[in-house]
């Protein structure tokens, strides 16, 4: 599919994609896409408002009711999915430059991002035709049996950290289960959405099955949030957004899965082969330049190695060097400049109240003046009630926090209002089995942290984390309802 015509100053304009075309606004109205590595404008996407989610909604509900796609077959489903990712990775190069022009980040984090997003539809084109109901014995002269059924129209609202996994961890489950689907992408990052949901095209997806509506969101994300059309929601991003969210469905009486972010604990135990753990801990922080629902942006430290430790990672942080995503340094740019004053924030926070900044890394010397660039940051001690230890920075800062025994690590661990991921280190497997069974986060990693994309690791939060969960298995009992059948067959 080609997009909207030509290019003006270099820059490329991107449509939204409604019933299988590309198109613009009702308004006409655009968004510029700025570049995180220079500031520079470099592409164009519509200002979608409530009349064009009305209208994507509209296509959904009829390519659902009136299109193959609900009675299809779920192989087939399966095989448009595989096709999907096949042509991902035949575009991969073209992809992954977006992905990494787009949000800043380093190329081979944007290479990393979509051999991920082309996973996750293999994953759930094999899996769409292995969705299975079960039978329960009940009273002579009755068979029972339950089936899984797609929703029908879902809602799906992206954000800009991880645009091509995010988008494709729900369109994989959702499609897979034979719902259809009106995206609205983050405005700050979304042209690798876009895009795939083209492929999605010409992989065989039916026109109006997965529609792409772009825009502001207060204006599109709360259009496709409060439509009454929707028969489910999903959503990842701030938990103050992901609150109006979940009341908008609770008006519609519709369900909804919410992933809004962590503050996630790595504890490091005295006995933990610190060789192995220290590079994992710092990419951890540094990856997407901190931008991760998932960082560990919290090290508790046990306090027999803290001093160790506080040492070695000063020198690993002041190695650390941004610099523009082509360049392929330790970290990227931040998304934003309002996001990069939000980390300044945080930061100059930290020093006014006594933290001291352990270590410091760099920007590089010939980066453009115009880029939301971050230093990766290590403070410590931090106080465990501190604004650095509680809240999602949301960038290259961690905070590193002592401990004296296990029990006071599970507090610690536990302090604060998120639950998403967790990393315990050490060699004593009893003491990782009891902590593992103690932190309440979503996932819990042993001497290890993220798993390539977890494509098929359940993943989701507790506490004020969200609900729901999405990758793996579970996304497509997520993305389905259970109905239960009775047969008196005398």
């Amino acid at each position: 599919m080609d997009h909207l015509s030509g290019t003006e100053n270099g820059r490329v304009d991107f449509g939204a994609v409604i019933e299988g075309i590309s198109c613009p606004s009702a308004t006409g109205a655009t968004i510029e896409m700025l570049a995180p590595s220079d500031g520079t404008s470099f592409a164009r996407i519509p200002r979608c408002d409530a009349a064009d989610v009305g209208r994507a909604v509209v296509c959904a509900r009829n390519a659902l009711e009136e299109a193959p796609w609900a009675a299809m077959p779920a192989v087939e489903r399966g095989r448009i999915l595989s096709r999907l990712s096949a042509l991902i990775l035949e575009n991969f190069e073209e992809l992954a430059a977006l992905e990494s022009r787009d949000t800043g980040k380093p190329l081979r984090q944007g290479r990393a991002d979509i051999t991920a997003a082309a996973r996750y539809f293999e994953f759930y084109g094999g899996a769409a035709d292995k969705v299975h109901g079960d039978t329960i014995p009940v009273q002579e002269g009755f068979l029972a049996l339950t089936l899984r059924e797609p929703h029908g129209v879902v809602g799906s609202i992206v954000p800009w950290n991880y645009p091509a996994q995010i988008m494709a961890r729900v369109a994989g489950a959702s499609l897979a289960m034979g719902n259809t689907l009106v995206m609205k992408p983050a405005e700050q990052a979304c042209l690798s959405v876009i895009r795939i949901a083209e492929l999605a095209l010409d992989a065989g997806l039916p026109p109006g099955v997965w529609n792409i509506v772009t825009g502001f969101g207060e204006e599109a994300g709360a259009a496709l949030a409060n439509h009454p059309g929707l028969d489910f929601l999903t959503f990842t991003g701030s938990p103050e957004v992901g609150t109006l969210v979940q009341e908008a469905a609770a008006r519609n009486r519709i369900g909804c899965t919410l992933e809004l972010g962590g503050k996630s604990p790595q504890i490091l135990f005295a006995d933990a082969d610190l060789k192995a753990a220290l590079p994992v801990i710092v990419n951890a922080i540094i990856q997407n330049c901190g931008q991760t629902c998932s960082a560990g942006s919290r090290l508790l430290v046990e306090e027999a190695i803290f001093t160790k430790v506080r040492d070695c990672l000063r020198d690993r942080f002041r190695a650390l060097v941004a610099g523009p995503h082509d360049r392929d340094l330790d970290l990227g740019a931040l998304v934003s400049a309002e996001q990069a004053a939000r980390v300044e924030k945080y930061v100059r926070e930290a020093r006014e109240a006594g933290i001291a900044l352990i270590g410091e890394g760099s920007v590089a010397p010939d980066t453009p003046e115009g880029g939301f660039y971050s230093k990766a940051r290590v403070f410590g001690p931090v106080p465990a009630d501190a604004p650095l230890a509680q809240e999602e920075v949301f960038g290259p800062v961690l905070a590193l926090i002592p401990f004296v025994d296990e029990a006071e690590a599970i507090r610690i661990a536990n302090e604060t209002d998120y639950g998403l991921v967790a990393g315990v280190w050490t060699t004593d497997g009893q003491k990782a089995m009891r902590v593992a069974r103690h932190v309440r986060s979503g996932q819990v990693f042993v001497n290890a942290y993220g798993a390539g994309g977890g494509v098929e690791l359940p993943f989701g939060g507790m506490k004020k984390s969200g609900h729901g969960r999405e990758k793996g298995f579970e996304a497509l009992n997520e993305f389905s309802t259970l109905k239960t059948v009775v047969f008196n067959h005398g």
